[in-house]
């Protein structure tokens, strides 16, 4: 077997009490994933088994949840921004949102509205998207390096896209300090002092996707997960899936593992010293959607909670994730997985070659009866980068 190391830091959570939330748990999930169902074309995203995957990696269960099967947007993120937008409504006209619609809430908008964001590219365009479902107007904002191919499919969708010459975390106060000044309703999937309530709905409409994994693996009467691989860019997406796991099965039972970039890591960072530590700089990761300095203040006191272990990796960790997702083993399905989706299998990978791929696996709690459970949060969102590390093989894991 070939063997290669790449760079993984893994640190210990320390400060792990499994104390769970009231805000992020089955309740409100279960109202995110009726509201979501009634939306025109919902359907629950496929829940992959990769059976010969697991047998190679001497685990049990890989279990993948592909989102680039959500709404023809070919990422998860629509679930959270759609989510706040109806939230909002909702409350602005005093309707019931167990009885809403898209159809019902455009309906009711008695003035035009214009939604605004931050993007790495995903969150951005699940606003834009919804905006126009709604009839209503979306001004995206994106940090400097953001593909072309993202900017596209978020104009395409009739949102006005600005690509700045800044950081992620700068573009949101960017777009923050405009909003504020032209009246137009913020839609950020992370939090600051004043600004709580969308984020909140953000982050519970994305346990939307782990509210389908648990019907999924209960329906195919599958073994519950022992691990869960979550990947971080603020901590949105991660606290709103771990919270639904921990209230079902119990954080004491699952094995919950963050994962980030290493020039992006700052929930790793936070972990280690054990309160919220920001990173700065360009973030010049392949894993565009993880490239966030900032955790989310809302987001960071389950993770801080209920995490077992922070993970921060190399770039490579996740180009190897994307071409074994999309080069199946036997039987097992091919997902196609963008950079910032599939880093968590790449964690996987990664351990299976690496010389001290033993002791990686008993540091992490992994053995023969695992299942683990992962969530694959995007397609090919750009496709050319894509290609690049799948066909043309950049990013290569032994060199």
């Amino acid at each position: 077997m070939s063997q290669f190391s790449l760079k993984m830091d893994i640190a210990e959570n320390k400060l792990f009490t499994g104390e769970s939330s009231a805000t992020f748990s089955r309740a409100e999930a279960k109202k995110a994933r009726a509201f979501h169902s009634q939306l025109t074309g919902y359907q629950p995203t496929p829940l992959c088994d990769l059976a010969a995957l697991a047998q190679l990696f001497g685990v049990k269960k890989i279990l993948v949840k592909d989102e680039s099967k959500r709404f023809g947007l070919n990422a998860f993120k629509m679930l959270g921004g759609a989510y706040a937008i109806a939230r909002l409504l909702c409350e602005k006209y005093q309707l019931d949102l167990a009885a809403c619609s898209f159809a019902t809430l455009k309906s009711a908008i008695k003035q035009p509205m214009t939604f605004a964001t931050t993007t790495d590219g995903n969150h951005g365009r699940g606003v834009a998207w919804a905006a126009q479902q709604l009839g209503q107007n979306a001004v995206v904002y994106m940090p400097k390096g953001s593909a072309q191919m993202r900017v596209d499919h978020i104009r395409a969708l009739g949102a006005e896209c600005i690509v700045t010459d800044m950081n992620y975390d700068d573009t949101v106060r960017l777009t923050m300090n405009n909003a504020k000044e032209k009246g137009w309703v913020i839609v950020q999937d992370t939090a600051w002092e004043g600004y709580t309530k969308i984020p909140t709905w953000i982050m519970q409409g994305y346990s939307t996707m782990a509210d389908e994994a648990v019907e999924q693996i209960q329906q195919a009467k599958l073994p519950s997960p022992s691990h869960v691989f979550l990947q971080c860019g603020v901590g949105a997406m991660a606290a709103g899936v771990l919270g639904y796991l921990v209230d079902v099965y119990g954080a004491k039972n699952l094995h919950s593992v963050l994962v980030e970039p290493d020039l992006a890591d700052c929930l790793y960072r936070s972990g280690v010293k054990g309160e919220i530590v920001n990173v700065g700089g360009s973030m010049s990761t392949i894993m565009a959607g993880l490239a966030c300095g900032e955790p989310n203040p809302l987001g960071w006191p389950l993770l801080r909670d209920c995490t077992h272990q922070f993970i921060s990796c190399q770039d490579k960790v996740s180009a190897l994730g994307m071409r074994v997702l999309g080069n199946p083993l036997g039987n097992d399905p091919r997902i196609v997985s963008g950079e910032s989706g599939a880093v968590g299998l790449g964690i996987l990978a990664a351990i299976h070659y690496h010389p001290q791929r033993d002791r990686l696996r008993e540091q992490l709690g992994l053995n023969n009866d695992s299942v683990v459970l992962l969530f694959s949060t995007e397609g090919d969102t750009d496709v050319a980068h894509y290609r690049e590390v799948v066909w043309e093989g950049r990013y290569p894991s032994n060199e």
